[in-house]
């Protein structure tokens, strides 16, 4: 079995529809994909309407918290959507990303960017807004040539002229939430030096004793160096491993199955989180 457990729609900031990423998924070989978009389940319906034959879908999404100043994003599978406090946390998290969203616009046309809230939220399509569309609108205002332009000091990456911080759930918080609604937490690429900060091994033990179920080990952003590392620490922990492309469509050159989960690992994850995975499930 080949699964991926790392992927993003139209839902939030990647370029493909749920159903779309679900024909993509098929085609590149997969039999398990989660769909994972940040701070919400807005996807989850098409995608398992859209299922091709042979394709399974674990519902998911990507949950912002913060720790210690710096993002740390929380892979939650299987949480229940009907959960009131989780739901009110995700509504909070949208609603504050389109007051950033509209900062860091106003702070952009300061900076001499020609670029618009209407721009930015066309580019949404109704979706859980992020950096990723003011990215994108950048590109189109001809102010950088591609949107990874965008990531840095002199723009909207953490830190940079234009970037404007955001509410964000404390990540022990978070897990405790999405274990409440049934499901389970995995933390997204926790390695990921590019992103500017790696969330350090005594916070990721503290978290593990909060009860998350595991590390993002196999990641794009991920090098040899940084697995290693990572699934010592896992192991240690007792914590499972787990893969994921981060795809994003256009955004990271649909990489749908470009890093894996293990169907080992896979198994252990469902069984955390309560459910197993068929075809449609999650």
């Amino acid at each position: 079995m080949r699964i991926d457990l790392h992927s993003h729609s139209t839902a939030s900031d990647g370029t493909d529809p749920p159903a779309e990423v679900m024909r993509r998924a098929r085609a590149a070989g997969l039999d398990v994909i989660a769909l994972t978009d940040h701070d919400t389940l807005a996807g989850q319906d098409e995608a398992r309407q859209a299922l091709p034959e042979g394709l399974s879908l674990v519902s998911g999404m990507e949950l912002s918290a913060r720790l210690d100043g710096h993002s740390v994003h929380l892979l939650s599978y299987l949480p229940d959507g009907a959960s009131p406090e989780l739901a009110a946390e995700c509504q909070a998290i949208r609603d504050d990303r389109i007051r950033r969203g509209q900062a860091m616009v106003r702070r952009l046309r300061d900076l001499g960017v020609d670029v618009t809230w209407d721009q930015v939220a066309a580019l949404a399509a109704g979706g859980s807004v992020g950096r990723p569309h003011i990215a994108r609108a950048m590109v189109a205002a001809g102010a950088i040539a591609t949107p990874r332009e965008a990531f840095g000091p002199d723009w909207i990456g953490a830190g940079g002229r234009a970037y404007v911080s955001r509410y964000a759930l404390d990540p022990a918080r978070a897990v405790g939430l999405v274990q409440a609604s049934g499901g389970a937490v995995v933390l997204a690429h926790p390695g990921a030096i590019s992103r500017g900060w790696q969330i350090p091994d005594d916070a990721i033990a503290a978290l593990a004793g909060a009860g998350l179920a595991g590390l993002e080990v196999d990641h794009p952003d991920h090098d040899a160096a940084d697995r290693a590392r990572l699934r010592a620490l896992a192991g240690g922990l007792g914590l499972v491993t787990t893969g994921g492309s981060d795809d994003h469509g256009d955004l990271t050159g649909h990489r749908l199955g470009v890093e894996t989960t293990s169907p080992a690992a896979f198994e252990q994850l469902m069984a955390l989180a309560g459910g197993a995975a068929g075809p449609g499930a999650g």
